[in-house]
């Protein structure tokens, strides 16, 4: 008896796998919008992908990845550039996996983005493919999935390593932008809650704030100097690191221009205090994947050597810290990679629950005809109750898409190509998997990437004063 009742409450499922996200919601949040349901579902989606990335990295995963098909033949090694050790075929199958796992994904993604071209309400019979048959977008990616371990060796990791770099340069600029939208947003109110209330609190929660993103930049810069640096050598590093830190100086004190702050009042030290302590991390993140290991000690050997000297005796010789071989049972997700995801998710967390009438760079980015349309949806006409039946999700998009469905699905395809390079360290490997190596071309595309992201924001800053028909306001 149970398990017909069981079968019966699985089957009431099957019309909600079918239909829309307020469906799935259920009634946890009976009183969510329907537009941020949706982007939350798709999140999740990417979350499990990037969980199941990781699993097949894990020690284990070998024995079951070695019986596909030609996916591990002829003992494939792994080499690391100037380490002296060689990995078992279980890691090189892990990368080859995470490959194919996150190749999945990006094209799903990638061709939901141009079916989704225009869309401009929830009435579009488009939109119900992108807020709906959630069984079958789950199925196509399993089957995408499983297709693509049968996708035959040649030149298809090199080929996907380029085009991951360039998604992964991509997403990381989409980081910036979601950064600067979300300093623009909590500077904003902050300055409006200062104005409807206790001043002093918000002025020192705001300068809190903005020393402590400036005191860690200063701090991150010393320990790059430190460690990072030799007094004979390593001068890409020195030169990474003196740039950026310039550049970092002079967009701060174009942040609190006359001239910007008479187009931009609110515009300041938080956002600028933000980018720096980002570009930070982008600096350090490019220097981790440089080839020569000695301008290259690693994350956890940095530690280990600031904690030895008050173990060593005063008369000892401190030892230069050095990235010991990776793990013979299988890749490790180690303390680099795990930053680099951490800010995919919360980069994918804020896309998924901000919303477009907050959002400060999509008046920099948006034309009037393509722009979004803002609405609250209490003016759309919705109601908690249709039809005397509570409604699970609002359906707040009749009268206007609340975010762009295309650059959504396009930003989700760019994020699968980042987490494939993050897990595999941005790895190079060559056309058979019998090498993989830290190589220049993946340091200048993320330091490459933080110059760019420095003239972003540069632009978001000077635009209001080139663009003067537009309203900024």
């Amino acid at each position: 008896m149970g398990a017909v009742l069981g079968v019966f409450s699985l089957a009431s499922w099957v019309p909600c796998l079918c239909s829309g996200a307020s469906c799935l919601l259920c009634s946890c949040c009976p009183n969510s919008k329907n537009s941020t349901v949706t982007r939350l579902i798709y999140a999740f989606i990417l979350f499990l992908g990037a969980a199941v990335s990781c699993i097949m990295l894990t020690e284990g995963m070998e024995s079951q990845l070695k019986k596909i098909p030609g996916f591990c033949e002829g003992g494939f090694k792994i080499k690391v550039a100037d380490i002296k050790a060689d990995q078992d075929c279980d890691v090189l199958v892990g990368y080859k996996a995470v490959y194919r796992i996150n190749f999945a994904l990006a094209i799903f993604f990638f061709v939901f983005s141009l079916l989704m071209l225009k869309v401009k309400t929830s009435k579009d019979p488009r939109a119900a493919v992108h807020n709906g048959f959630w069984f079958f977008k789950i199925a196509a990616i399993v089957g995408i999935m499983v297709g693509s371990f049968y996708i035959p060796g040649g030149h298809f990791a090199t080929a996907w390593f380029v085009v991951g770099m360039v998604g992964a340069f991509l997403f990381i600029l989409i980081q910036l932008v979601l950064l600067v939208d979300f300093a623009h947003s909590v500077n904003e109110s902050w300055v409006n809650r200062m104005e409807e209330g206790n001043p002093r609190c918000w002025y020192a929660a705001l300068l809190s704030v903005t020393s402590i993103c400036y005191i860690l930049s200063v701090v991150f810069v010393g320990l790059f100097y430190a460690y990072y640096t030799k007094p004979d050598g390593c001068t890409e590093n020195k030169f990474f690191i003196s740039i950026n830190l310039v550049l970092c100086v002079v967009v701060s004190v174009i942040s609190i221009h006359p001239k910007i702050q008479e187009h931009q009042p609110r515009s300041g030290l938080l956002q600028s205090s933000l980018i720096t302590l980002y570009t930070m991390y982008l600096t350090w993140s490019a220097m981790s994947n440089e080839p020569d290991r000695s301008c290259n000690p690693g994350l956890f050997s940095i530690v280990t050597h600031m904690t030895a000297p008050t173990l060593a005796p005063g008369n000892s010789t401190a030892v230069v810290p050095t990235s010991g071989p990776p793990s013979k049972s299988g890749h490790h997700l180690d303390l680099e990679n795990f930053i680099g995801l951490t800010g995919f998710v919360l980069c994918l967390l804020y896309s998924s629950i901000r919303t477009s009438n907050n959002s400060q760079v999509s008046k920099l980015t948006l034309s009037g005809s393509d722009s979004v349309i803002l609405r609250d949806t209490t003016t759309n006409g919705g109601s908690d109750e249709e039809d005397g039946q509570p409604r699970r999700a609002v359906d707040n998009e009749k009268e206007g898409v609340q975010y762009s469905y295309f650059l959504f699905h396009f930003m989700l395809s760019l994020a699968s190509l980042y987490i494939m390079m993050t897990l595999t360290s941005w790895y190079s490997p060559d056309a058979k998997f019998q090498s993989m190596t830290s190589k220049w071309p993946a340091v200048w595309v993320k330091i490459s990437s933080s110059w760019v992201c420095l003239l972003l924001y540069v632009w978001t800053l000077v635009a209001p004063l080139v663009l003067t028909n537009r309203d900024f306001s």
